[in-house]
């Protein structure tokens, strides 16, 4: 099994903003959280990993990632000077799941991944587009260590 880790990620904004991912638990999945100061817990953006086998015996694994979006506050408040903090006014959740059958090899299950992440990436009709050039990301999948990839083409469950 792998060690969880801090999971950088940049956001999309013009001048993207690099998030840390921090462990929380392992228990009863792995569980990763931010901790971006001046927000509420519960505005904190969110990341679960989930692994389950199916009745076929094929084994399902799903990340979740919940990214909350906090109301703008206002400039007014009461008369003593009051202004209630900000809360969630929604939160946006992307969920991908992979199902590998029984009988897949290393091989299956990282290509199934990379050809995904190409389309999530930005494929297009013009070779080599999109945010991630899927020439070279050969074999990044099979090789990676990170918890993204690990679980989904070799099962490795980080704890």
């Amino acid at each position: 099994m792998g060690a969880m880790t801090n999971l950088l990620v940049k956001d999309d904004a013009t001048s993207p903003v690099e998030f840390t991912l921090i462990p929380v638990t392992d228990t009863p999945a792995p569980f990763w959280r931010t901790a971006i100061a001046g927000v509420p817990f519960e505005g904190q953006i969110r990341l679960t990993l989930l692994t389950d086998t199916v009745k076929s015996g094929d084994r399902k694994s799903t990340f979740k990632l919940e990214v909350p979006v906090m109301e703008t506050l206002g400039a007014s408040g009461t008369s003593a000077g009051y202004v209630a903090p900000p809360r969630v006014a929604y939160t946006n959740t992307c969920i991908f799941t992979m199902f590998s059958a029984a009988r897949s090899t290393r091989q299956d299950r990282s290509n199934t991944l990379k050809l995904l992440v190409g389309v999530l990436a930005g494929a297009s009709s013009t070779t080599a587009t999109g945010t991630l050039d899927g020439a070279s990301a050969a074999d990044a999948w099979k090789n990676s260590t990170a918890p993204g990839p690990q679980v989904f083409v070799d099962g490795i469950y980080p704890n």
